[in-house]
């Protein structure tokens, strides 16, 4: 198994997510600077967060422009798994590998916690390893209130292609659990496929019980399984 780890300039989280899935989880990583032009040399590829480019214009919407993006969308469109978290995210939905966008927080706040999440569904290849209903993880953004036309949202809805929401501690979405804003307390999509997953929380810091918790090392063992299936 071996993960791909993308970096853009301005990218800060990768060092992160290669913690987590290569020093904490054991498999296999190697950064891809964003003027690589394949990617077929890995079993599935991870979007850190960070700020891509400074952000300038809109979030991820210059890095779905580098050389690596058609690399990731060719990936992605032949089964490969692909993650990206916070910006990560964000560049997905600009690539158009995921729909919707990410905009302002709906406070105007950044915003830096922890928060709890459901897990949607435990019968794909990023949550099939879950034994919770509910997790913790962190949250490190400006911009993560997920928006959408009503029909996009009710097919996300009616596909189960939610695999994250934003809840309390009873494992309910109200309001005051949503942390920006983010329609339907979504948290985290994938795609009609199912292979391709953006979400707002950080996984690669909730890795370790030293810093706060080990929910998303989850994410990287069903990818791994899954990976294994598909090779």
């Amino acid at each position: 198994m071996k993960f791909g780890i993308v970096v853009f300039p301005g990218t800060w989280s990768e060092r992160d997510m290669m913690w987590a899935v290569s020093d904490v989880c054991g498999y296999s990583a190697e950064y891809v600077w964003h003027r690589e032009t394949s990617v077929e040399q890995f079993d599935a590829i991870l979007l850190p967060g960070g700020f891509s480019y400074g952000d300038y214009l809109r979030c991820g919407a210059i890095a779905r422009f580098s050389p690596v993006m058609q690399a990731v969308s060719d990936f992605a469109e032949n089964g490969g798994l692909v993650l990206g978290s916070c910006n990560g995210f964000q560049i997905l939905c600009e690539s158009g590998l995921l729909p919707g966008a990410l905009v302002r927080n709906h406070h105007l706040e950044f915003r830096c916690q922890v928060v709890n999440l459901s897990v949607e569904r435990r019968d794909t290849p990023f949550t099939a390893t879950y034994e919770s209903q509910t997790v913790s993880m962190p949250i490190s953004h400006g911009e993560g209130n997920y928006q959408a036309d009503d029909e996009t949202i009710a097919a996300l809805e009616a596909n189960g292609q939610v695999l994250f929401r934003y809840v309390d501690a009873d494992g309910d979405p109200t309001a005051r659990s949503n942390p920006n804003g983010s329609i339907n307390n979504i948290a985290g999509i994938t795609n009609r496929a199912g292979n391709v997953l953006g979400m707002m929380p950080h996984p690669e810091r909730a890795c370790e019980e030293l810093i706060g918790g080990t929910d998303g090392n989850p994410i990287w063992q069903a990818m791994a399984a899954a990976a294994t299936v598909l090779r």
